[in-house]
């Protein structure tokens, strides 16, 4: 069996050699009884768990949740190794103790068939023998609880019959002929034998195997081939993501199951890895609860009245469809927007944390799926809010005079920076969403865009059109981008010398006490002043420094981003 794979209940494990025999045997008792209660569907706090086995609450303990499936695993392997350490004898337990070979030889069935059964939850716990020597054994108890709680398993080991010769030489004999034609996999050779013999898939497996061992030549599976190329690997993870059902995939590659899966983890596993994955911390994440309080709830996805393409590429022709298919898109309430915020924040939060379980060679597909399925709740989040301020953006691409450059142009460049303001915003700081965006995709016009002070009739009245036709013309809240940018301009006068000033308001477009802002190139300004370039760039990167220790995140965000 494998390790324990929680770190800390395995630190726990370590823990117990130092406490008294009594202690170390009051403690097994009491893991085993927590075992038969944990519920596979529930997730258990971490300081819960150790006060399930050692009846106290330690201090200092990590706000974690275990999932029930982990924990029953873990679980399992913590009593086998704890009982390692305790030394009951068999002698001296009040019923029937098999020891694994007992337990084979009295069901009629293999010892590896009692390892498979251990892993569907099957207790055992070591034993000291008369002999003197510690045995992995079950006791009589464990054996009845496990099988009424596996009729199948029941009935499979009371009609077993080992293989005779006969059945033996037969079965070699029929695989051999399959595999002649090399145009069968290991898998379905395996179960036209099974098939033909009446035998379960694992006992031929398991005779055909052991006939193959050490066999330089007659071997039956010499033909099948053994491994997939790169390339098919790379296009079986492409038709998986396609939609093809791995059925099909079994019948397209000629490989067994269990290979393809193993196959589209690793795959998934190497994909996870490389993402980037960015969120706003909050002390509230590694707390215990956090999930029932954040993101247990479903989540309200509304209909999607635009597609994410359509916000990035706006020309003539789809820019009316466009600003039609926003106009009855709801802006979200303070409360909403927190809400949002602080479960999509949670959510890749979580993916970051289980990420870091992830070992490419083989990691299990239950954990790459809720890593997947965090990123993908997060993402429908990011889309929610997008959609919510599509009309901010519009509002503000409405409200600057452009030279040259199209109002389907500004909304896809205002769209492209809504969506990395989604990334950056810190929601605990107590902004509205609308206000930051605000300020980032004017500076962005500000920086990328040339502007004039003129402009025609005719694009006054296009300009118009829109605001009146979408009623949006109060949706942003330029006094409240005016006092942020107020509130940075004080911080400045007070942090920075004379030069630094100038160079910093000038640089990042806060001389302008309208929406409309002029930046200047730290050529221009070095022309200004006297100075290099480069110097100035220097100069500007000391005044940063100082404004990064007294401006907010969010202050700073504003002020650069």
């Amino acid at each position: 069996m494998r390790a324990i794979n929680n770190p800390h209940l395995a630190q726990l494990l370590m823990q117990m050699k130092f406490v008294s025999p009594a202690k170390r045997s009051e403690y097994l008792k009491s893991a085993q009884e927590f075992f038969y209660t944990v519920d596979p569907a529930k997730q258990y706090p971490f300081d819960y768990v150790v006060f399930r086995i050692t009846k106290y609450h330690p201090k200092d303990l990590p706000d974690e949740l275990i999932n029930g499936n982990d924990l029953i695993e873990d679980l399992q392997i913590f009593i086998w190794k704890l009982s390692g350490k305790v030394d009951e004898k068999t002698a001296e337990q009040k019923e029937k103790v098999y020891s694994i070979s007992e337990l084979a030889e009295s069901l009629n069935v293999s010892s590896k068939t009692i390892a498979r059964w251990r892993n569907k939850g099957l207790l055992a716990r070591k034993y000291v023998f008369k002999d003197g020597k510690k045995r992995l054994a079950v006791l009589q108890s464990e054996l009845e609880r496990f099988l009424e709680s596996n009729p199948k398993l029941v009935q499979s080991a009371a009609s077993f019959e080992r293989l005779t010769e006969q059945e033996k030489e037969r079965a070699v004999m029929i695989a051999r002929e399959i595999a002649k034609t090399g145009k069968q996999t290991k898998r379905n050779i395996i179960k036209a034998v099974a098939d033909a013999l009446g035998r379960g898939h694992e006992t031929i497996r398991i005779l055909l195997t052991e006939y193959d061992q050490g066999r330089q030549r007659g071997k039956i599976f010499k033909s099948v081939r053994e491994y997939l190329k790169p390339e098919d690997k790379k296009e079986i993870y492409r038709l998986y993501k396609q939609g093809v059902s791995a059925k099909e995939l079994v019948k397209q590659f000629g490989r067994c199951k269990a290979e393809i899966y193993r196959i589209i983890n690793q795959k998934k596993a190497k994909e996870l890895s490389a993402v980037k994955i960015e969120y706003i911390p909050s002390p509230e994440f590694s707390k215990g609860k956090a999930f029932e309080k954040i993101a247990s709830e479903p989540l309200q996805i509304p209909p999607r009245k635009t597609n994410i393409s359509d916000k990035l590429q706006l020309d003539g022709s789809s820019l009316n469809r466009y600003l039609q298919s926003i106009k009855n898109i709801e802006r979200l309430t303070r409360d909403r927007e927190t809400y949002l915020f602080r479960r999509y924040n949670y959510l890749k939060y979580l993916a970051s944390t289980e990420r870091g379980n992830i070992k490419t060679a083989n990691t299990s597909g239950r954990l790459l799926n809720s890593i997947e399925k965090y990123l993908n709740q997060a993402e429908e989040i990011k889309k929610i809010i997008i959609e919510s301020n599509l009309g901010l953006v519009v509002s503000i691409a409405s409200k600057h005079s452009l030279s040259g450059t199209s109002l389907g142009e500004l909304i896809s460049e205002g769209n492209m920076a809504l969506m990395r303001a989604v990334e950056k915003f810190d929601y605990t700081k107590g902004f509205r969403f609308a206000t930051y965006v605000s300020w980032i995709i004017t500076k962005d016009f500000a920086r990328k865009i040339p502007q004039v002070q003129d402009r025609s009739k005719s694009a006054d009245e296009s300009l118009e059109n829109v605001q009146k036709d979408l009623r949006i013309s109060d949706m942003v809240d330029f006094g409240a981008i005016d006092r942020a940018r107020s509130s940075l301009v004080q911080v400045i006068k007070n942090e920075l010398d004379e030069r630094e000033q100038y160079i910093i308001l000038r640089h990042y477009g806060l001389m302008s006490q309208t929406v409309l802002k002029t930046t200047k190139t730290l050529k221009e300004i070095g022309d200004e002043l006297g100075l290099t370039a480069e110097r100035v760039r220097q100069i500007e990167l000391t005044a940063l420094q100082k404004l990064k220790q007294s401006l907010s995140v969010e202050e700073f965000e504003m002020l650069t981003g």
